[in-house]
């Protein structure tokens, strides 16, 4: 049995912690007499990414880290010269809809320019997948983005300006990892859906 098959239940889970569980939690408030549940959510911050990124492909991590990191390089550059509405001003003052939006057209540019530089991802992407193709580029971007915001929810609860000092400037490791954590489970979710074998 593959790890990919047999995680495929806890990725499922994940996933479904990631599109709603995460996004109700942010909507209400991160508080203090949440800890312990935030605390247990730590495990699944990082325990399952961990797992996918050994159950999927290298070329594959490859490809959703490189949509992690053009999802936030867009949201930033898009954000810093053209934001004007927030995102999440109580949890992320800095994040705002022009950013989100702008990291939604370049992933999906990213997955359009994959498809055209793979031919064997041309091969198996065609037709109606298309719709499910970009789809699910779209939800992995969504994913991130919750990620990103869960991860600074995290740190204001926990009255902390960086996750860490060992990437000082940075805002600490969790900060460069953020959005990875909730992109990579649902990725090695999605995978098979968006690019059938």
């Amino acid at each position: 049995m593959t790890l990919e098959f047999a995680a495929h239940p806890l990725f499922a889970a994940v996933a479904a912690f990631w599109i709603f569980g995460a996004p109700l939690w942010l909507w209400r408030g991160v508080r203090s007499r949440h800890s312990r549940l935030l605390a247990a959510a730590g495990f699944i911050v990082l325990i399952p990414p961990a797992l996918a990124m050994v159950a999927l492909p290298p070329r594959q991590v490859l490809a959703v880290l490189g949509l992690v990191w053009i999802a936030d390089i867009a949201a930033y550059a898009a954000g810093t010269a053209l934001g004007r509405h927030k995102l999440a001003p109580s949890v992320s003052p800095g994040k705002t809809w022009e950013g989100a939006l702008a990291a939604l057209l370049g992933v999906l540019a990213y997955a359009i320019i994959w498809r055209a530089a793979a031919p064997q991802l041309a091969e198996r992407v065609a037709g109606g997948l298309w719709l499910a193709y970009l789809g699910g580029a779209a939800l992995l971007c969504a994913g991130g983005i919750v990620g990103d915001l869960f991860e600074s929810a995290a740190k204001r609860q926990a009255s902390v300006k960086d996750s860490g000092s060992l990437l000082p400037g940075h805002g600490g490791i969790l900060d460069r990892i953020d959005s990875a954590t909730s992109t990579l489970p649902l990725a090695a979710l999605l995978i098979p859906w968006m690019v059938p074998q």
